[in-house]
């Protein structure tokens, strides 16, 4: 049985201690979608949207949540981020909007969780901008892509479900 690395001798929660663990580079990218009507699609695509541009407020939201994980996710240790990236590609066959982030620093642990945050408060924040004409949105296959470094090394997502984003980058 693999022991719980969250949890101390007691059950309690606890924070990892990473301390004696080398720094080294690593980086994280993970991917979500945000399934919508067409017309929907086409008001972000057209700029049309009585709340502004969707995407350039999307991006910001996912990079600062990104920079905040700490705050959100209990036992998340603060790390020091190089670069956070978060991109969009629109999706007539969704139709939709598929979301990728990466995240790269240079730690003793994983941006993972950083690259995961990133990608859930955009499609969260694609949602707010649009819920005045669509309700029915769904913001779906929130997942880890890709993530490089530290001890295990390298690990990569091989279902096609996220073949695209895996390209990283879109188009706005």
């Amino acid at each position: 049985m693999t022991t719980l690395t969250h949890l101390d001798a007691e059950g309690r929660a606890r924070m990892v201690n990473v301390g004696d663990k080398p720094v080294t580079a690593r980086r994280a990218m993970a991917a979500a979608m945000v399934v919508m009507q067409a017309s929907t699609l086409q008001k972000i695509r057209s700029n049309g949207l009585s709340k502004g541009d969707v995407l350039a407020v999307a991006r910001v939201a996912g990079i600062q949540a990104a920079k905040r994980c700490d705050e959100l996710i209990p036992l998340c240790h603060s790390i020091p981020l190089d670069a956070v990236n978060v991109d969009f590609e629109l999706d007539d066959l969704l139709p939709g909007v598929r979301v990728t982030a990466s995240a790269s620093v240079q730690s003793r642990t994983g941006v993972e969780m950083e690259a995961l945050t990133a990608v859930s408060v955009a499609a969260l924040t694609i949602y707010d901008m649009c819920k005045a004409v669509d309700k029915g949105m769904l913001i779906d296959q929130v997942c880890l892509v890709r993530k490089e470094g530290g001890r295990s090394g390298v690990w990569e997502r091989s279902d096609a479900i996220n073949e695209a984003a895996a390209q990283e980058g879109g188009d706005q």
